[in-house]
């Protein structure tokens, strides 16, 4: 389940792209001592053996390595941080874990038989393997192993069953085959184990692999893996063993410092080179520090590296030049970089510098430029103002575009402007022929000299291939010729182990041997050496003596060095408090003007962000007047359509108009024929009206006749019956007559009636006909001078319109070109107030950088003044020991003097029993024979002599016992002294140490008083040119203002138009959708 998840893990994270690097972090837990201690806390600790054996092996032994690969002169420094035999002792063969898996496969094996194996494999015979002593209270452990950290006794309780890891294979199989996915993929391997093994696979089953292997060949691959790359450590020290905040055990953190090697990495990181850079990348980053000695020609990176150091002074002993780079003490690249930066500063200023006089003469320039077009305005104004109220003049302008040859002139001198112009614009465009013609020749030779540098760079780099691939053939070669010394090496090492075994097996028979002979040796010179040893003994004394009582003047010379240095120390820090305190002063004065200088700021940050307000402000109003300029072309594309359409309406109106007109002509022909008609009628009705009037008089006559007859007739009053008769039928007549005449009158009514009718009805139809044709005409007349109107006014609005498109567009461009110079002017103002920011943060950086010098000054001197007290508590402490030392000196004496007879005795034993090995050695066959003698001689005395050789042998087994026990007091002596003098060594070391360090910290106070010195002034002078700086930007946000102010009231005004151009565009909108409406009315009618 576990490499499932580590599988998933890594398809997560894979990615695509081809890998060439990769950063891996190791977090492993640390060294686990605990009450009770097992196989997992073996595993743990064995992988913690192996990586501090991997860290040693690192910073000790590579680092020393590199430097006599590079050539540099290097005493090679043992730290005894080995830890290969306490490795081996778990690892190896017939080791701790070979053991157990022994044991594993063994049938009928337990934890005692385990621990018994352990015991007569290793116990006495390794010395990292121990019997633990039991403790009271606690149950015991089986054995122990000496590691790095300390010795941790182990429990071997359940090892065994821990290590088997049994797994049931027929499970594991039908877990293989089964239909769910993940479990198959889960219990694949076990199928593939299968497979292999009936293969004939050499690989061990899933049955036989145990948790010990697998955990070895997983290390090992980490190992392999970890030896590929650049490590970086990490170490995780434990403050207290309580578990509490605040609290720092000493001893604790000085014994993990101690055994993880961080102290000896401190001693060789001091006495070493440990920064490092290649030759190539130091020229190119630090060639800024002494751009003089190197030449522009090709130079080698380290002759130019060795240049560059030599010019800026340092000392010889910081660095050192090797085969490929360069090495640097600690502490010296920073150094560098210190310079570098410096340099860098410098340079940035120079070019600052030298662009703002540029900008500032560009300016002055411009200036100088405006003033005397001011100047010739200002005199053509007064001329023009002079001269516009002069007679002559008026004649002049009157008369001068009446003359022909002004209009020549005018013409010729436009001609030979054009011709002055097409010759200028010919001079440049031959200009710029010959220029382009020239920068394309060199473009050519340019051309060809890269291509010439291409082909010798190809062939270097062909040369480069061809060395790299034979460096790598050899690199392969080399890593094969050494995985091959490696595999023997590790053959002659288990080869040597064997051998050291049977060498050892045949010294313990020698020893036995030696025994024999030595019992018999030393009982005969025993007797006579003691007198001699004990006279040496005392004269080793005697001289060790003598060397005490030198090393105790020395010690007390050295006091009184160190005190003197201790006062010394004691001034300069009282020195360097006064310092500080003046600093502390320059920091005050520096943060008020600091202040100061964020108030001004911040008023320019206001002064800024309105400036930013009002060029957003104007920006949004451009913004608008572009839109509305934009609505006002849609409306213009509007009105162009509509005009066309208008147009298009108006020609149908025509071609209606013109129908209409035809058949007005043709109504008016028929109003014609039928006024003629109606004149007709009217004269026929006059003359029915005559008619009728004739017969109105006729009847008026026949009436009056009629009464004058019937007068007549009363007046006649007696006629006759043939004038009654005559009578009768003249009134019959008559009466007929009066029917007639009705009737015709009546018939008469009737068609007059008939034709009145006719004639009405046929006046009031052509009437409503000439009504209507007269309403068309009227209509069509109003709508053509409407539509005319409409046209007129369209016309005028579209001219009026392209005016104030006009007007608008060159407002706009001027508004644009105002906007664009508010932009530089923005621009540069912002450029200005990001130089300000820079420079604040500038400021703000280097005032944070020297309240934190000023803090590790403090804390420097507080530092100072604790190495001080621990100085002085040292020196005290090396006092009382001193005193103590010389109140024993009487005691010891004597002790010094035994022990120096002992030591001198235990010496020439030592030399004599290595003088006597060989002797011995070559007398082992007359011993022999001189044993059969004795034996030979026993025999044949007999047994008389028995009790005296066993009395004798008694005696000098006794004496024998005595002298081992002598030599053993005496060496213990001799041991304890060394530690003794080691001890005092090593104080004295540390105090010279720390003598040392309170010289450097010294002289490093003293270099950054200088530097903080430096700061001071450059901070003033800072200060007065960001003063300096500030009024004058005051003095230009002013002037933007004003400008500012300039360009709103030319923006109101320009809003302002746009605002009537609205009105008038809307008014004109409004008044062609009027005419659209008339129009649409009118071609409805």
């Amino acid at each position: 389940m576990f490499c499932w998840l580590v599988e998933r893990v890594n398809v997560t994270l894979d990615v695509k792209s081809k890998r060439q690097y990769f950063i891996g972090v190791l977090d492993i837990a640390g060294f686990e001592i605990f009450e009770f201690n097992g196989f997992e806390q073996l595993c743990i600790n064995y992988t913690n053996e192996r990586l501090q054996q991997f860290f040693n092996h690192h910073m000790f032994v590579l680092e020393q390595e590199e430097y006599k690969r590079e050539g540099i002169q290097w005493t090679f420094i043992d730290f005894g941080m080995d830890l290969q035999a306490c490795i081996d002792l778990i690892e190896k063969p017939m080791g701790i874990l070979s053991i157990l898996e022994e044991e594993c496969i063994v049938p009928k094996a337990t934890d005692k038989t385990f621990v018994e194996k352990l015991y007569n494999n290793h116990l006495g015979k390794h010395p990292q393997f121990g019997k633990p002593k039991p403790a009271k209270g606690k149950a015991e452990a089986h054995f122990e192993i000496h590691h790095y950290a300390g010795s941790v006794s182990y429990t071997a309780t359940g090892w065994l069953e821990k290590n088997k890891d049994p797994i049931n294979t027929t499970v594991a199989t039908l877990f293989a085959k089964s239909k769910s996915a993940m479990l198959a993929h889960l219990f694949a391997d076990i199928i593939e184990e299968e497979g292999g093994g009936k293969a004939g696979a050499k690989k061990k089953g899933g049955s036989m692999q145990t948790i010990s292997a697998t955990h070895r060949e997983s290390l090992n691959k980490l190992m392999t893996n970890l030896k590929s790359t650049h490590p970086h450590f990490v170490r995780c020290i434990i403050p207290n063993e309580i578990k509490t905040g605040g609290v720092l055990d000493s001893h604790l953190v000085m014994h993990q410092l101690t055994c993880n090697g961080v102290l000896e990495g401190i001693r060789i990181c001091r006495k070493g080179f440990p920064n490092r850079i290649i030759y190539a990348e130091f020229k190119q980053r630090y060639s800024i520090l002494a751009p003089n000695v190197i030449p522009k020609e090709f130079v080698d990176a380290k002759k130019a590296t060795e240049n560059i150091l030599k010019d800026i002074s340092l000392p010889e002993e910081q660095y050192r030049l090797g085969i490929t780079k360069v090495f640097f003490k600690a502490g010296v690249l920073g150094h560098l970089e210190d310079l570098r930066d410096q340099a860098l500063s410098r340079i940035i200023a120079r070019l600052q510098g030298q662009i703002r006089g540029y900008i500032m003469k560009r300016e002055y320039k411009k200036m100088l430029e405006q003033r005397l077009a001011l100047s010739v305005l200002q005199r053509n104004i007064r001329k023009y103002l002079s001269l516009r109220n002069w007679a002559w003049w008026k004649l002049y302008t009157k008369v001068k575009p009446l003359l022909s040859v002004a209009r020549q002139e005018d013409e010729l001198k436009k001609l030979e402007d054009e011709f002055k112009a097409l010759k200028e614009t010919f001079e440049k465009e031959e200009k710029l022929r010959k220029e382009v013609e020239d920068n394309n020749s060199k473009l050519i030779r340019e051309k060809n000299e890269i291509y010439l540098q291409l082909e010798t760079q190809r062939n270097i780099m062909g040369e480069a291939e061809e060395r790299l691939t034979r460096l790598a053939t050899q690199k392969s070669d080399l890593e094969q010729q050494i995985k091959d010394t490696e595999d023997r090496l590790s053959d002659e090492e288990s080869a040597s182990q064997e051998l050291n075994k049977k060498k050892k097996k045949l010294e313990q028979d020698i020893e036995g041997l030696k025994k024999d002979i030595d019992d018999i040796r030393l009982s005969l010179q025993k007797s006579e050496n003691e007198c001699k040893t004990r006279d040496n003994q005392i004269r080793m004394l005697q001289d060790e003596m003598a060397q005490q009582d030198e090393s105790i003047a020395k010690l007390t010379r050295e006091r009184k060095r160190l005190e003197e240095q201790n006062t010394k120390t004691t001034e300069q820090l009282q020195a360097e408090e006064d310092k500080v305190n003046h600093l502390n002063k320059l920091k005050a004065k520096l943060e008020q003007t600091l202040d100061e200088l964020e108030e001004n700021l911040e008023r320019e940050k206001k002064g800024r962000a309105d400036l930013d307000k009002a060029k957003r402000k104007v920006e949004t109003d451009l913004k608008a007047a572009q839109g509305n300029i934009e609505e006002l072309e849609r409306t213009k594309h509007e009105l162009e359509d509509g005009l066309k359409r208008r147009d298009q309406e108006i020609q149908q109106v025509n071609s209606r108009l013109e129908t209409e007109q035809g058949q007005a002509t043709n109504l008016g022909k028929k109003i014609k024929e039928l006024q003629a008609r109606v004149e007709e009628v009217e004269e026929e009705l006059e003359n029915e009206r005559q008619s009728r009037a004739k017969t109105e008089k006729q009847r008026a006559d026949l009436a009056r006749e009629i009464d004058e007859m019937r007068d007549r007739l009363d007046d006649a009053g007696g006629a006759t019956s043939s004038q009654v008769e005559m009578n009768k039928k003249r009134e019959s007549e008559l009466a007929k007559l009066r029917r007639d005449l009705e009737e015709a009158n009546l018939q008469h009514e009737a068609t007059a009636a008939q034709l009145r009718k006719k004639h009405q009805d046929a006046v009031t139809e052509m009437g409503e006909q000439i009504d209507q044709l007269q309403k068309v005409k009227n209509k069509l007349e109003k709508d053509k001078g409407t539509v005319k109107a409409e046209l007129d006014d369209l016309r005028s609005q579209v001219d009026h319109i392209q005016k104030g498109k006009a007007t608008a567009e060159k407002l706009s461009k001027q508004l644009e070109q105002q906007l664009n110079e508010v932009h530089i002017k923005v621009d540069e103002h912002t450029k200005q107030m990001l130089d300000f920011n820079q420079q604040k943060t500038k400021l703000v950086s280097e005032n944070s950088e020297l309240t934190r010098q000023l803090e590790d000054v403090e804390h420097q001197v507080g530092a100072l003044t604790k190495s001080k007290t621990q100085l002085q508590q040292q020196l005290a402490e090396a006092q009382r020991a001193l005193d103590e030392e010389l109140r024993g000196k009487s005691s010891t004496t004597s002790q010094l003097r035994n022990l120096t007879a002992d030591l001198d005795q235990a010496h020439e034993q030592l030399e004599e029993e290595q003088e006597g090995k060989t002797e011995l050695q070559r007398q082992v066959t007359k011993l022999s024979a001189e044993v059969q003698q004795w034996r030979s001689r026993y025999e044949s005395e007999g047994m008389a002599r028995a009790e005296e050789l066993e009395e004798a042998k008694r005696k000098l087994a006794s004496k024998l016992s005595e002298a081992e026990e002598q030599v053993e007091a005496a060496l213990s002596k001799c041991n304890a002294l060394e530690k003794v003098k080691a001890r005092l060594q090593g104080e004295v070391e540390d105090l010279m140490v720390d003598v040392e360090r309170a010289n450097a910290n010294a002289s490093t106070m003293d270099k950054k008083q200088k530097q903080f010195d430096k700061l001071i002034n450059e901070w003033k002078q800072k200060c007065e040119d960001i003063t300096v700086e500030l009024e004058a930007s005051q003095k230009e946000a002013r002037q933007f203002s004003t400008e500012l102010f300039k360009i709103k009231g030319q923006y109101e005004e320009s809003h302002e138009q746009i605002e009537a151009l609205r009105k008038e565009n809307k008014n004109l909108a409004d008044e062609i959708k009027d005419l659209t409406d008339q129009l649409s009315d009118g071609g409805k009618g």
